[in-house]
């Protein structure tokens, strides 16, 4: 085979070996301009309307619709762009940016005259890499957006469960009806490109996690699979190079990844080296935002109970519609509409959101009773009983390990 052949056949194979295919799935108002605006671009593969971010299975437009008003406990999905790109053609922060830069982020439930929850703002991301670029971009774009005189932002960061497309109706329509429905949202405010390197991060002030990863390294990725990509804490996480960082005083000798850093004002606080399961690294996060010689952290893992009344549990006597977090993790567990006064002294609740708590026996202090634990965290919440009114179970759960969100905020956080 002549020489430039063969050079010819390796080049292609290395574009092919080194080539690497992401997805990211964006909400910004009318999914038909979004798809045509991320399908322009240069690296992207494939952009295609559908649902994304509710709870309830198998959406359809009729159904994205009505559920704007549907009953409490619906989260309603978001008329949202699938995106497969190339990204050694078009990097992450590109897109990110220009997902910024495409309509206003601070609207809430609407964009220009569509309103509605199915319009939201939204980022679903897939990997760390992505989610840490879309909370340092959204940090630069706010103060942006401020000079501009807008308000805050409420898009959604969350990592994706699921993208159902759309019908086909809906697919290219723009390409196929190039006169039809295509509204301008965007604020024209822009990224200053010259200020701001790929990639870089800063510290964000007060608590945050950051994640030290490295390219082909299997310990970063079964660390993102089995955590972080289902991380929805309150605390920030982001994931870099070691070599990204910027502004932080960190003392730990980074000699391994995934290296965990516990960040409070840019200055290390804690470190952990290698691979951490699920249970171990929420056990860290818990003592990090609680302080381990806090009542809320003998609560969650030292068997400790709430006293009754206590402080907390008349601060959340006065909580009106919403729902109840862990702490620690950031998952729903508890919602109001299932609350209701025991006169025990701890929060009563009829019954747990759906999987997101685990019942365990427990035999302590002669008793048997069932303890109640939060699935991700395991952090130790209550028990349960089954003698509520109307031969109802009670779940009597410890004030201190929550954290109340209200039901019009739920979509921001």
């Amino acid at each position: 085979m002549p020489i430039i052949k063969q050079l010819f056949l390796i080049i292609i194979l290395a574009t092919t070996l080194t080539a690497k295919n992401q997805t990211i799935v964006f909400a910004a108002g009318c999914f038909w301009g979004v798809e045509k605006h991320f399908e322009s671009i240069d690296g992207v593969i494939d952009a295609r309307s559908g649902y994304a971010g509710g709870n309830y299975a198998d959406p359809t437009y009729r159904k994205v619709l009505k559920a704007r008003t549907a009953s409490e406990g619906v989260v309603n999905h978001t008329e949202s762009v699938e995106v497969i790109y190339d990204d050694t053609k078009v990097t992450t922060e590109s897109l990110i940016r220009s997902f910024w830069e495409l309509h206003n982020p601070t609207e809430g439930d609407r964009q220009g005259n569509d309103k509605g929850n199915n319009y939201r703002s939204a980022i679903f991301y897939t990997n760390t890499q992505q989610l840490s670029i879309a909370l340092s971009t959204k940090e630069i774009y706010q103060k942006l957006l401020n000079r501009a005189n807008y308000g805050t932002i409420t898009t959604e960061i969350k990592p994706l469960e699921i993208f159902y497309p759309a019908e086909k109706f809906h697919q290219d329509y723009l390409t196929k009806n190039p006169k039809g429905y295509c509204p301008n949202h965007a604020t024209g405010v822009k990224f200053e490109k010259s200020k701001t390197k790929v990639d870089t991060i800063k510290p964000l002030g007060g608590k945050e996690i950051v994640v030290i990863d490295a390219k082909f390294c299997p310990f970063c990725e079964k660390f993102e699979k089995d955590v972080t990509s289902h991380y929805n804490g309150t605390i920030p996480l982001r994931t870099a190079h070691q070599d990204r960082l910027k502004g932080f005083t960190i003392t730990s000798k980074i000699q391994g990844t995934p290296t965990i850093l516990f960040i409070e004002d840019g200055k290390e606080i804690q470190s952990y080296t290698g691979y951490m399961s699920e249970q171990n690294f929420y056990k860290a996060v818990g003592a990090f935002k609680l302080g381990v010689d806090s009542e809320g952290y003998d609560v969650a893992f030292k068997k400790s109970t709430d006293g009754r009344f206590c402080k907390q549990y008349e601060k959340f006597k006065h909580t009106k519609d919403g729902v109840f977090i862990d702490k620690i993790s950031g998952d729903i567990l508890f919602d109001t509409k299932d609350r209701f006064n025991s006169g025990t002294g701890w929060l009563s609740f009829h019954k747990a959101v759906g999987g997101s708590v685990i019942e365990k026996k427990d035999n302590s202090w002669g008793m048997k009773r069932i303890e109640i634990i939060a699935k991700k965290s395991g952090a130790r919440l209550g028990h349960l009983f089954d003698d509520a009114p109307g031969g109802l179970m009670r779940y009597c759960i410890n004030a201190t390990v929550l954290e109340f969100v209200a039901r019009e905020d739920i979509n921001k956080r």
